[in-house]
Protein backbone atom coordinates (compact mmCIF):
# COMPACT_ATOMS: atom_id res chain seq x y z
CA UNK A 1 0.00 0.00 0.00
CA UNK A 2 1.23 3.27 -1.32
CA UNK A 3 -0.86 5.89 -0.74
CA UNK A 4 -3.36 6.39 2.24
CA UNK A 5 -5.62 8.94 3.53
CA UNK A 6 -8.13 8.96 6.71
CA UNK A 7 -10.26 10.76 8.47
CA UNK A 8 -10.43 9.96 12.32
CA UNK A 9 -13.04 11.02 14.58
CA UNK A 10 -13.98 13.43 11.75
CA UNK A 11 -16.98 12.40 10.39
CA UNK A 12 -20.54 11.93 12.22
CA UNK A 13 -21.67 8.88 11.12
CA UNK A 14 -17.88 7.03 10.63
CA UNK A 15 -15.39 6.83 13.37
CA UNK A 16 -12.83 5.51 10.87
CA UNK A 17 -12.44 6.04 7.07
CA UNK A 18 -9.60 4.81 5.45
CA UNK A 19 -8.74 4.67 1.65
CA UNK A 20 -5.91 3.79 -0.18
CA UNK A 21 -3.98 2.47 -3.14
CA UNK A 22 -1.45 -0.46 -3.11
CA UNK A 23 1.37 -0.49 -5.47
CA UNK A 24 2.69 -3.59 -6.22
CA UNK A 25 4.54 -5.80 -8.93
CA UNK A 26 1.85 -7.10 -11.06
CA UNK A 27 3.21 -10.63 -10.72
CA UNK A 28 3.06 -10.80 -7.00
CA UNK A 29 0.61 -12.86 -6.14
CA UNK A 30 -2.98 -11.98 -4.07
CA UNK A 31 -6.00 -13.12 -3.51
CA UNK A 32 -9.20 -10.83 -3.19
CA UNK A 33 -10.50 -9.28 -0.34
CA UNK A 34 -12.68 -12.05 1.49
CA UNK A 35 -12.92 -13.36 5.19
CA UNK A 36 -9.63 -15.91 5.37
CA UNK A 37 -10.77 -19.33 5.91
CA UNK A 38 -7.94 -19.56 8.90
CA UNK A 39 -8.97 -16.36 10.64
CA UNK A 40 -12.92 -15.90 9.58
CA UNK A 41 -13.39 -12.37 11.67
CA UNK A 42 -10.54 -11.14 9.37
CA UNK A 43 -11.32 -9.16 5.98
CA UNK A 44 -9.08 -8.35 4.04
CA UNK A 45 -6.82 -9.10 0.90
CA UNK A 46 -3.93 -11.47 1.28
CA UNK A 47 -0.25 -11.49 -0.45
CA UNK A 48 0.14 -15.38 -1.10
CA UNK A 49 4.26 -14.86 -1.45
CA UNK A 50 4.59 -13.72 2.31
CA UNK A 51 1.02 -14.62 3.62
CA UNK A 52 0.00 -11.28 4.95
CA UNK A 53 -2.04 -8.46 4.17
CA UNK A 54 -1.84 -4.63 3.14
CA UNK A 55 -4.68 -3.43 4.43
CA UNK A 56 -7.92 -5.57 6.34
CA UNK A 57 -10.44 -5.24 9.23
CA UNK A 58 -12.04 -7.47 11.74
CA UNK A 59 -15.40 -7.87 12.71
CA UNK A 60 -15.01 -5.51 15.65
CA UNK A 61 -13.89 -2.80 14.08
CA UNK A 62 -10.10 -3.17 14.14
CA UNK A 63 -8.54 -1.83 11.43
CA UNK A 64 -4.72 -1.95 10.10
CA UNK A 65 -2.74 -0.93 6.87
CA UNK A 66 0.52 -0.53 5.96
CA UNK A 67 2.79 1.22 3.53
CA UNK A 68 6.75 0.54 2.96
CA UNK A 69 9.73 3.27 2.64
CA UNK A 70 11.03 4.82 -0.13
CA UNK A 71 14.69 4.70 0.43
CA UNK A 72 16.84 2.75 -2.31
CA UNK A 73 19.82 2.51 0.40
CA UNK A 74 17.61 0.83 2.84
CA UNK A 75 18.87 -2.68 3.70
CA UNK A 76 15.95 -5.01 2.17
CA UNK A 77 16.47 -8.12 4.45
CA UNK A 78 14.17 -8.24 7.47
CA UNK A 79 10.48 -9.33 8.26
CA UNK A 80 7.67 -9.08 5.95
CA UNK A 81 5.63 -6.22 6.28
CA UNK A 82 2.19 -7.12 5.22
CA UNK A 83 2.40 -9.63 8.97
CA UNK A 84 2.58 -6.36 10.59
CA UNK A 85 -1.41 -5.86 9.99
CA UNK A 86 -2.45 -9.70 9.72
CA UNK A 87 -0.66 -10.14 13.16
CA UNK A 88 -2.67 -7.58 14.65
CA UNK A 89 -6.16 -8.78 13.35
CA UNK A 90 -5.57 -12.01 14.41
CA UNK A 91 -5.08 -10.72 18.49
CA UNK A 92 -7.41 -8.87 20.59
CA UNK A 93 -4.91 -6.29 21.85
CA UNK A 94 -5.90 -2.72 21.19
CA UNK A 95 -3.92 -0.15 19.05
CA UNK A 96 -1.94 1.57 21.45
CA UNK A 97 -1.22 -1.76 23.44
CA UNK A 98 0.03 -3.95 20.32
CA UNK A 99 2.17 -1.27 19.13
CA UNK A 100 3.87 -0.27 22.58
CA UNK A 101 5.05 -4.27 22.30
CA UNK A 102 6.21 -3.84 18.62
CA UNK A 103 8.17 -0.94 18.89
CA UNK A 104 10.72 -2.62 20.91
CA UNK A 105 11.03 -4.86 17.93
CA UNK A 106 10.40 -2.92 14.58
CA UNK A 107 13.66 -3.09 13.55
CA UNK A 108 13.07 -6.90 12.74
CA UNK A 109 10.69 -5.86 9.90
CA UNK A 110 11.44 -4.36 6.69
CA UNK A 111 11.02 -0.23 6.22
CA UNK A 112 7.52 0.25 6.84
CA UNK A 113 4.79 3.16 7.92
CA UNK A 114 1.81 1.25 10.24
CA UNK A 115 -1.81 2.27 11.31
CA UNK A 116 -3.73 0.67 13.57
CA UNK A 117 -7.50 1.40 15.05
CA UNK A 118 -9.25 0.26 17.71
CA UNK A 119 -12.55 1.35 18.90
CA UNK A 120 -10.72 4.35 20.65
CA UNK A 121 -7.35 4.76 19.20
CA UNK A 122 -5.64 5.29 16.64
CA UNK A 123 -1.64 4.75 16.77
CA UNK A 124 0.94 5.47 13.83
CA UNK A 125 4.16 3.15 13.83
CA UNK A 126 7.27 3.28 11.65
CA UNK A 127 10.48 2.12 11.99
CA UNK A 128 12.79 3.95 9.10
CA UNK A 129 15.26 4.79 10.36
CA UNK A 130 14.49 4.44 13.75
CA UNK A 131 11.07 3.36 15.61
CA UNK A 132 8.73 6.30 16.13
CA UNK A 133 5.57 5.79 17.69
CA UNK A 134 2.66 8.60 18.17
CA UNK A 135 -1.26 8.28 18.86
CA UNK A 136 -3.03 10.14 16.11
CA UNK A 137 -5.46 12.71 16.73
CA UNK A 138 -9.09 13.69 15.54
CA UNK A 139 -8.57 15.03 12.13
CA UNK A 140 -7.96 14.00 8.19
CA UNK A 141 -4.60 12.88 7.82
CA UNK A 142 -2.39 11.62 4.77
CA UNK A 143 0.72 8.88 4.57
CA UNK A 144 2.47 7.53 1.42
CA UNK A 145 5.84 6.13 1.40
CA UNK A 146 7.54 8.88 3.92
CA UNK A 147 6.67 9.85 7.16
CA UNK A 148 2.71 10.17 8.82
CA UNK A 149 1.60 13.89 7.15
CA UNK A 150 4.96 14.28 5.07
CA UNK A 151 3.64 16.72 2.29
CA UNK A 152 3.82 14.94 -0.67
CA UNK A 153 1.53 16.06 -3.60
CA UNK A 154 -0.76 13.43 -4.31
CA UNK A 155 -0.59 13.03 -0.33
CA UNK A 156 -1.91 15.95 -0.27
CA UNK A 157 -4.15 15.95 -2.75
CA UNK A 158 -6.01 12.89 -1.59
CA UNK A 159 -6.57 13.99 1.82
CA UNK A 160 -7.64 17.29 1.33
CA UNK A 161 -10.21 15.65 -0.77
CA UNK A 162 -11.35 13.30 1.66
CA UNK A 163 -11.57 16.58 3.56
CA UNK A 164 -13.94 18.55 1.12
CA UNK A 165 -15.95 14.99 0.83
CA UNK A 166 -16.75 14.95 4.56
CA UNK A 167 -17.58 19.24 4.31
CA UNK A 168 -20.09 18.54 1.72
CA UNK A 169 -22.09 16.12 3.64
CA UNK A 170 -20.56 12.79 2.08
CA UNK A 171 -22.04 9.79 4.16
CA UNK A 172 -22.60 6.35 1.90
CA UNK A 173 -21.77 7.76 -1.50
CA UNK A 174 -17.76 6.66 -1.66
CA UNK A 175 -17.84 7.45 -5.20
CA UNK A 176 -15.98 10.75 -5.30
CA UNK A 177 -13.71 8.89 -3.32
CA UNK A 178 -12.67 6.18 -5.60
CA UNK A 179 -12.74 8.79 -7.82
CA UNK A 180 -10.10 10.35 -5.97
CA UNK A 181 -8.07 6.96 -5.98
CA UNK A 182 -8.17 6.67 -9.70
CA UNK A 183 -6.56 9.98 -10.03
CA UNK A 184 -3.69 9.19 -12.84
CA UNK A 185 -2.51 12.79 -13.43
CA UNK A 186 1.46 13.46 -12.49
CA UNK A 187 2.84 16.26 -10.54
CA UNK A 188 5.29 18.63 -11.98
CA UNK A 189 9.06 18.12 -11.29
CA UNK A 190 9.59 21.04 -9.44
CA UNK A 191 6.73 19.79 -6.15
CA UNK A 192 8.75 16.00 -6.50
CA UNK A 193 9.81 14.43 -3.32
CA UNK A 194 13.61 13.69 -3.86
CA UNK A 195 14.07 9.97 -2.52
CA UNK A 196 17.14 8.68 -4.61
CA UNK A 197 14.98 7.20 -7.24
CA UNK A 198 15.78 9.33 -10.05
CA UNK A 199 13.10 11.51 -11.53
CA UNK A 200 11.79 9.77 -13.84
CA UNK A 201 10.60 6.96 -11.51
CA UNK A 202 9.92 10.14 -8.86
CA UNK A 203 7.28 11.10 -12.05
CA UNK A 204 5.64 7.89 -13.01
CA UNK A 205 5.10 7.92 -8.97
CA UNK A 206 3.94 11.15 -8.47
CA UNK A 207 0.26 10.06 -9.54
CA UNK A 208 -2.41 8.42 -7.04
CA UNK A 209 -3.05 5.89 -9.37
CA UNK A 210 -0.34 4.35 -11.11
CA UNK A 211 -0.78 2.49 -14.72
CA UNK A 212 2.25 0.67 -15.38
CA UNK A 213 2.93 -2.85 -17.34
CA UNK A 214 4.98 -4.58 -14.70
CA UNK A 215 4.43 -2.31 -11.77
CA UNK A 216 0.99 -0.14 -11.00
CA UNK A 217 -1.90 0.21 -8.64
CA UNK A 218 -3.06 -3.01 -7.44
CA UNK A 219 -6.11 -2.40 -5.37
CA UNK A 220 -7.78 0.74 -4.29
CA UNK A 221 -9.44 0.07 -1.17
CA UNK A 222 -11.65 2.38 1.21
CA UNK A 223 -13.30 1.14 5.15
CA UNK A 224 -15.76 2.79 7.12
CA UNK A 225 -16.30 1.95 10.48
CA UNK A 226 -19.15 3.54 12.52
CA UNK A 227 -19.40 4.29 16.04
CA UNK A 228 -20.42 1.54 16.91
CA UNK A 229 -18.06 -0.86 15.38
CA UNK A 230 -20.00 -1.64 11.98
CA UNK A 231 -19.25 -0.80 8.37
CA UNK A 232 -17.89 -2.00 5.07
CA UNK A 233 -14.61 -2.73 3.43
CA UNK A 234 -14.61 -2.28 -0.68
CA UNK A 235 -11.98 -3.22 -2.70
CA UNK A 236 -11.53 -2.56 -6.37
CA UNK A 237 -8.69 -4.44 -8.17
CA UNK A 238 -6.74 -3.77 -11.23
CA UNK A 239 -4.19 -5.63 -13.63
CA UNK A 240 -1.61 -4.28 -16.06
CA UNK A 241 -1.85 -0.62 -17.12
CA UNK A 242 -4.68 -0.16 -14.38
CA UNK A 243 -6.89 -2.97 -16.57
CA UNK A 244 -9.89 -3.29 -14.01
CA UNK A 245 -10.12 -7.03 -12.82
CA UNK A 246 -13.41 -6.57 -10.14
CA UNK A 247 -14.96 -5.33 -6.86
CA UNK A 248 -15.61 -6.62 -3.73
CA UNK A 249 -17.90 -5.45 -1.01
CA UNK A 250 -18.39 -7.01 2.49
CA UNK A 251 -20.23 -5.48 5.46
CA UNK A 252 -20.42 -6.42 9.05
CA UNK A 253 -22.86 -5.73 11.86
Amino acid sequence: MCLIALAWNAHPRWRLLLLGNRDEMHARPAVPLARWDDAPGILAGRDLEAGGTWMGVDDSGRAGVVTNVRDPAAAPDGASRGHLVADYLRGTAGASGHTRVLERRAGEYRPFNLLLFDAATAVYLGNHSEPRRQEISRGVHGLSNADFNAPWPKTRALTARLDAWIAAGGDTDFAPLFDALADDSRWPDAVLPDTGVGVELERQLSAAFIRGERYGTRASTLVAVDHDGKGCIIERRFGADGVALGETELVWR
